[in-house]
């Protein structure tokens, strides 16, 4: 059960508060890092992590970091449903319930309802007392400063991804969150074309949530920044001719306007001419 210590707290944001109420129904091994809780609530990433700051102050939450055997650190989130009082800070987790790292290096995600479903999220288990173990095998994102003021074309170029895919179809406050990792994009000089179909191309199937995916590409294909001057050996790389159709044979050939035709027909009707 959830205290009203934590619903009546009054250092703790309204935003800290439900995020704290929503780690305690879910069931252990639930992933609750900044990625998925920013996936299931409309709240930026920002406000997010602030709360869970709050959480981890005021003794609902602890975040540990902890090295795997293969190498790979993880972040540990331990919730309590009763922070402890003493000045030593939240107690260790209890022995034995810890799995080991190496036979269990990734939570078990909880089930979440497709989009389109009608049906709402059944509630986990009850939370046990005292304190319980989430792993969360997620990094926290490391972001790069974004800009203050977003690029002008970022949030039409968001709207318009439903052009190359219907998929990406966007609701207007993902398109929010997601134009300033845009203008990052083409402030580095990106060609807007050119971000659409890095962001477009070869998408997973199925696809249950598009921002999602785009945020993850955002991140992970980031562009680096133009050199400020161009490589003296550097030549203009020419794209090449469109394919058109050929009047006379009907063939495909590459040439820079339509309504031509191809070298063989070309050459055939030259020799023609000439007899």
């Amino acid at each position: 059960m959830i205290g009203n210590h934590l619903l009546q707290h009054r250092e703790l944001s309204a935003t800290a508060i439900g995020i704290a109420a929503h780690i305690q129904s879910l069931p252990e091994g639930a992933p609750v890092g900044i990625r998925a809780l920013t996936d299931r609530f409309p709240e930026g990433e920002k406000r997010i992590s602030a709360a869970l700051r709050e959480l981890e102050r005021c003794g609902y939450l602890e975040r540990r970091t902890e090295r795997q055997a293969t190498g790979r650190v993880v972040t540990r989130t331990y919730s309590y449903n009763k922070p402890p009082t003493g000045p030593d800070g939240p107690p260790p987790p209890p022995p034995g319930r810890a799995p080991d790292p190496a036979l269990d290096p990734t939570p078990v995600p909880v089930p979440v309802p497709a989009p389109d479903s009608d049906r709402e999220p059944q509630p986990g288990p009850a939370p046990e007392a005292g304190p319980r173990r989430v792993p969360d095998a997620e990094p926290e994102p490391e972001h790069e400063h974004e800009p203050r003021h977003p690029h002008p074309g970022a949030a039409d170029l968001l709207a318009g991804l439903r052009r190359y895919d219907p998929r990406l179809l966007l609701a207007e406050r993902d398109v929010e969150r997601l134009a300033p990792a845009v203008s990052l994009w083409l402030d580095r000089g990106a060609d807007p074309e050119a971000v659409g179909l890095a962001l477009s191309a070869k998408l997973p199937e199925p696809m249950r949530s598009p921002a999602s995916v785009l945020a993850y590409r955002l991140k992970a294909l980031l562009p680096p920044h133009l050199p400020l001057a161009p490589v003296a050996s550097a030549k203009p790389v020419r794209r090449p001719d469109p394919f058109q159709t050929c009047d006379g044979c009907e063939r495909a050939f590459r040439a820079p306007y339509p309504g031509g035709r191809c070298g063989d027909c070309s050459s055939g009707a030259g020799a023609a001419v000439a007899a």
